[in-house]
């Protein structure tokens, strides 16, 4: 969402920023993993935003803007110090393949599936959760994503390589457990 000049003259900081406030809460959410804690850290990007709007380039990329705020307000927090402490090796495995959804069986396993998702997910590192979910669920573009994470665009695929390949051996993990 670049912004012109004359939108960003004409438009407030609630017009720009309002319609993102879902968006940025749920990726606070799986960042934080805790409803309290995401809902402090979007309160805080939004004020933080709000105190530096004057900084804000015009022409630039608000959602990315944003997301960089919620970012690194995330990461100096005390959450965020100890979540990116983490490290993780990667392996490279094949994807499961998915059973047909037409069966009651199938319909279970699938609820199942989402739940060792979502679990898998919030196991991994940060710096891997935050463009795997930026990238899949935000939907952003690899450009907007380098922006929002103030890293090249070869960390980014990278990055998201080593998610999807650790998110994979982790749902392996889990599924040979049932």
């Amino acid at each position: 969402m670049c912004v012109s000049a004359e939108r960003l003259q004409s438009g407030s900081f609630e017009d720009l920023a309002l319609p993102l406030f879902e968006q940025l809460y749920n990726f606070a959410r799986w960042l934080t993993h805790d409803q309290a804690e995401a809902e402090d850290l979007v309160q805080e990007t939004y004020a933080k935003a709000l105190r530096g709007f004057r900084s804000f380039q015009q022409g630039t990329n608000f959602r990315a803007w944003m997301y960089r705020i919620l970012r690194n307000t995330f990461l100096t927090s005390r959450t965020g110090l100890r979540a990116t402490a983490v490290t993780v090796d990667i392996e490279d495995e094949q994807a499961p393949v998915l059973a047909d959804p037409d069966t009651p069986e199938s319909i279970f396993l699938e609820r199942s599936n989402q739940d060792l998702l979502q679990s898998a997910i919030e196991e991994l590192p940060v710096a891997f959760r935050e463009v795997l979910l930026l990238c899949e669920v935000e939907e952003m573009s690899y450009q907007e994503i380098a922006e929002t994470l103030s890293i090249p665009i070869g960390t980014v695929m990278s990055r998201l390589a080593r998610a999807r390949g650790t998110l994979r051996k982790n749902l392996r993990a889990k599924a040979a457990r049932i």
